[in-house]
């Protein structure tokens, strides 16, 4: 992996050839989910972080929104679409494209990094998890289902949060992402 880049790709830039590269690469790794040939699962990003050995062969989306804690309007960086080639597993490029991810992060007026997923590596870049009740639209296969409210997060909704400012993450009120996930 000597020769291996991290690209950034804003989403208005983001190639034809980009997007077939990164959604063969989501198709190879999440193998049973529909992601129907696209290079996103919900909905488009605002950043693609991509690390090259020519080809593609890890992944990571950033969005960049608001959210609503409790009654405050905060500012917040989401991260979806990690990926790593099946076949790459294992060389650190999960771990360099999450530190370049949150390099990006911190670079923004966000307060805070939130992910759904609970990997370990994640606690080890200083996430932590968030156990707040959440509301979310549901989106699956590019179409709006249902306005879903989670007493807790857990599970696939394991909510984990990094922050970025000088604000601090409020576990006890509810959180309303004003729309989807990431």
């Amino acid at each position: 992996m000597t020769g291996a880049r991290i690209d950034r790709i804003e989403e208005l830039r983001l190639s034809t050839g980009d997007e077939a590269e990164i959604a063969a690469l989501l198709a190879r790794a999440f193998g049973d989910s529909d992601f129907g040939g696209r290079s996103f699962h919900q909905q488009r990003h605002h950043l693609r972080l991509v690390l090259r050995d020519p080809q593609i062969i890890g992944h990571m989306a950033l969005t960049y929104r608001a959210i609503r804690m409790g009654d405050a309007l905060v500012d917040i960086v989401g991260l979806a679409e990690v990926a790593t080639d099946p076949d790459r597993r294992g060389e650190g490029i999960a771990t360099r494209l999450l530190t370049a991810a949150i390099d990006e992060a911190r670079v923004s007026r966000a307060q805070f990094f939130v992910l759904f997923g609970s990997r370990p590596i994640y606690a080890g870049h200083g996430f932590r998890e968030a156990k707040n009740p959440f509301t979310y639209v549901e989106l699956y296969g590019a179409r709006t289902g249902d306005v879903v409210r989670r007493e807790r997060a857990g599970d696939l909704d394991d909510m984990m949060v990094l922050p970025l400012g000088n604000m601090d993450w409020d576990d006890t009120v509810h959180i309303d992402m004003l729309g989807t996930k990431f």
